[in-house]
């Protein structure tokens, strides 16, 4: 049976933040526009923050929908799923906002994810922080119970001896606007080099 909570609870944060990948969901105002689902993984990039705020790291990837959508009207539906133990669907709507690579307050935003953000400081295009108006879960029974092997490295191996100016390249080539022509990555905002470089 599905219930709404008035809240992130302690326990349910660290169910959440346990959990290995999570699903993020947006979409324009345009009623043709594309709606947007996006996996999300790595280990320490997702946050609770408190009852109704939680954060997670944007790393660089081919498409910018989410951040658009964001920066557009601020919709998003984040989703988690229970792969082992109890059978459980917690899903998270909210307003987020964004904050990019280079722009003021990025530094501070990604403190809060200590190694997990720091290790992937210059590949990381934003981080999102979600201010949350519902809180629930469902069965989950349909969902199948899986073993995690690993998490992939290929994106930091990617990244590994990218410069800020590659990756502003990548990101004015595959970042700048969603598939519906929203705003992404402003040309303008240049990716800071890592402190202490």
């Amino acid at each position: 049976m599905a219930k709404v909570y008035d809240g992130i609870s302690p326990k349910l944060a660290a169910w959440i933040e346990a959990q290995p990948m999570f699903f993020v969901a947006t979409a324009p105002l345009s009623a043709d526009g594309f709606v947007n689902v996006s996996p999300k993984g790595t280990t320490g990039t997702f946050r609770v923050l408190g009852e109704r705020t939680f954060a997670y790291v944007d790393i660089t990837g081919s498409g910018v929908e989410t951040l658009a959508h964001l920066r557009e009207n601020g919709r998003i539906c984040v989703m988690f799923c229970a792969f082992d133990g109890p059978p459980n669907i917690v899903r998270l709507h909210g307003s987020g906002r964004v904050v990019i690579n280079g722009e003021p307050g990025f530094d501070a935003a990604l403190e809060r994810f200590g190694e997990a953000g720091t290790s992937r400081r210059v590949q990381t295009r934003s981080v999102i922080t979600v201010d949350v108006t519902r809180v629930s879960d469902s069965c989950g029974f349909a969902v199948p119970a899986m073993d995690l092997r690993a998490e992939r490295d290929l994106l930091d191996s990617w990244a590994v001896g990218k410069t800020p100016e590659m990756l502003d390249a990548y990101h004015a080539k595959k970042n700048a606007t969603s598939l519906d022509g929203l705003p992404g990555v402003p040309a303008d905002v240049r990716t800071a080099a890592p402190k202490g470089t």
